[in-house]
């Protein structure tokens, strides 16, 4: 393969995410799904023109980082402060039922017919990891869809960032836990630790870059250097959250956009112009990046079977545990369904979950295939879900409410 066939896999990208994401408009379904779907066809699953690379792989990554920057910068912050309490609560619930019922069902299939297949590693060890598997959530994904409705900024659309991003914490510590038993070298109080002081460092570092941001955006008028600034910062605290910290890179992005919208001066213009770069590039090259993955090996009977299980759990047990968590903070039926379907999306979240099972022999490579499943399935069908639980018989998808567009 020539040194240049990644100029025609990044335009096969745009071209094919753009095309399938118009046509998904055109029925009514959030193009973000046409994106995934893009790549699954264009990837080693399908038609095999475009496979994962370094390249579109580090691609993707900045992405999603920007991805959630402007989400950060759309993010009403005081309604957010006011859901603290309720985003906890869903994250906490959608956390553990995924969980317990991830491990049963594993456990389950394991006893019934699998046990033979599923390696050396202890059943219960695999059962538990899986179920941290369902744990994960991929907010990237819901970002996107209810930025094509209209409604990131809306009372649901906060408490949903406010529980991904609780989600994501209460995640690395479930994984901790679980790896400490098969890699001695993992600590969870030294995990415990750096995550507390991940939340100090940055409310320190979000405090000093508010008052700084804030004089000089009102002293100066050079748009330009103000977005290459705050470009730079969010990759900054992105690369500080994931390398020092261990927390995910996302979550340093939505601080930075969220100082950004703190501030106030020249917010919208500032996120027009990083939008830009991320519709227009980066974004559509992250969404398609999912659908390269999904490398499917054959598969008995009971691991197709185990496979379609584990993912019709995935997709209730977010629904079931955030949406109980919801109605716990007098949300009303139809928020609960939103913001349940909103936590559905595993995403990459989770493949980086069970690649690190794969890494450390916690899992077997034929339990690493349904999880692939689950992971394509569970962020299709998320935006789907979105549609389809705020949907409102007097309101229609315009164009002002696209962001794809």
């Amino acid at each position: 393969m020539n040194s240049y066939y990644y100029l025609f896999e990044i335009a096969l990208i745009l071209f094919s995410t753009k095309i399938l994401g118009l046509m998904f408009r055109r029925i009514r379904l959030p193009q973000v799904v046409g994106a995934l779907l893009a790549g699954i066809i264009i990837g080693p699953c399908m038609l095999n023109l475009v496979s994962e690379s370094e390249f579109i792989t580090q691609l993707s990554e900045i992405g999603v980082i920007l991805l959630m920057f402007t989400a950060g910068m759309e993010t009403d912050i005081d309604e957010l402060k006011k859901q603290g309490k309720a985003s906890f609560t869903i994250a906490l619930l959608g956390v553990i039922v995924p969980f317990v019922l991830g491990t049963g069902v594993t456990y389950l299939f394991a006893k019934l017919g699998m046990k033979n297949i599923m390696g050396d590693t202890s059943i219960t060890l695999q059962s538990v990891f899986v179920g941290v598997v369902l744990t994960a959530t991929s907010v990237s994904i819901t970002v996107e869809t209810l930025r094509e409705m209209g409604k990131l900024s809306s009372n649901v659309g906060n408490v949903l960032l406010g529980a991904a991003i609780i989600d994501d914490i209460l995640g690395i510590i479930a994984l901790s836990i679980v790896t400490s038993f098969a890699d001695t070298s993992v600590k969870i109080n030294v995990i415990l630790i750096k995550i507390v002081l991940y939340f100090v460092f940055m409310a320190a570092i979000s405090f000093i870059l508010y008052k700084i941001l804030k004089i000089w955006f009102k002293d100066s008028k050079n748009l330009k250097r103000h977005v290459i600034a705050v470009i730079g910062l969010c990759l900054l605290l992105a690369y500080i959250s994931e390398v020092y910290f261990g927390v995910a890179n996302i979550t340093g992005a939505f601080i930075t956009g969220l100082i950004i919208s703190a501030v106030g001066y020249k917010k919208e213009r500032i996120m027009g112009t990083v939008d830009d770069v991320s519709y227009a590039f980066l974004s559509p090259v992250f969404f398609a990046s999912i659908g390269l993955k999904l490398v499917l090996p054959e598969m008995s009977m009971i691991i197709v079977l185990y496979a379609v299980v584990l993912s019709v759990v995935a997709i209730v047990s977010k629904i079931l545990g955030c949406g109980l968590g919801a109605k716990m903070f007098k949300f009303s039926n139809k928020e609960s369904v939103q913001i349940g379907s909103g936590m559905v999306s595993r995403g990459e979240v989770a493949l980086i979950v069970a690649n690190k099972g794969i890494k450390l022999n916690m899992v077997s490579n034929v339990i690493f295939a349904p999880i692939l499943i689950v992971v394509i399935i569970t962020t299709v069908i998320s935006p789907i879900l979105l549609k389809i639980a705020f949907k409102d018989k007097n309101s229609n998808l315009n164009d002002n409410e696209i962001a794809m567009n």
